[in-house]
């Protein structure tokens, strides 16, 4: 029997069947009243301190820093293999960037900022000091920008107590990893009054391990080896 043309087959009733409703996601910040260091936005609790602009270049870059944080032992305990590509997210004046460099003679620090002043400042650093495994890459305030997969690492000193978007940022930085990544998280210690640095610039182990490990990321140690910061690590799984 010839099959029925297109024209002469009956068709069926076409029924919409209704899309599910999508799951409504609890809004990951509330709002008050700001503190004088902060911006009045909280993030499980805490409330996210005030950014440290260009201008303070030149704290960064202070002298006494290695004395007061220990930088050159924080960046050996990463261990870093030789091939590895690691974001300096809030990478300022490029502070750990530089530093970290020749520990992956293989591989590229990408130095990931907002402020388009800072960048022009590690671009002219890089030019100065001959470094070629240094990148500049402009971020924003929720994402890094970074591709899938791509990095083996990621570091954030003093920086992320800082971030407007921090759900979204660690979402981002999520992507960009790749499995079994790791995260290097330097702030300084909330738990130490002795620690002379405003409160909102600093963080618990407590409360980083509550906003890292609700966006999905494994902790993995925390080392109190160094003067007045956490490092604590986390992994991608």
């Amino acid at each position: 029997m010839a099959a029925l043309s297109p024209a002469c087959r009956k068709e069926e009733p076409v029924v919409a069947t209704p899309l599910p409703a999508s799951p409504s996601v609890p809004e990951p910040y509330t709002y008050s009243n700001a503190s004088p260091d902060g911006i009045g936005k909280f993030h499980h609790g805490r409330e996210i301190a005030k950014v440290m602009g260009h201008p303070a270049i030149g704290w960064l870059e202070r002298d006494d820093r290695e004395k007061e944080e220990a930088p050159s032992k924080a960046i050996a305990a990463l261990n870093l293999a030789p091939d590895a590509v690691i974001a300096d997210i809030g990478a300022g004046s490029g502070y750990y960037s530089f530093r970290i460099s020749p520990h992956v003679p293989r591989g590229k620090v990408v130095a990931v900022d907002i402020q388009p002043e800072m960048l022009d400042f590690l671009r002219a650093k890089s030019r100065e000091l001959g470094i070629a495994n240094v990148e500049p890459h402009l971020g924003a305030v929720d994402g890094v920008n970074l591709p899938a997969a791509s990095l083996d690492a990621a570091l954030m000193v003093d920086a992320y107590h800082e971030f407007s978007h921090p759900a979204e940022m660690l979402a981002s930085l999520r992507h960009a990893l790749k499995p079994g990544g790791t995260i290097y998280l330097l702030e300084f210690r909330g738990e130490d009054p002795e620690v002379p640095i405003k409160v909102l610039h600093k963080m618990t182990e407590a409360q980083a391990r509550l906003e890292f490990e609700a966006a999905g990321f494994r902790f993995v140690s925390n080392s109190t080896t160094l003067p007045w910061q956490h490092l604590l690590v986390f992994r991608n799984p």
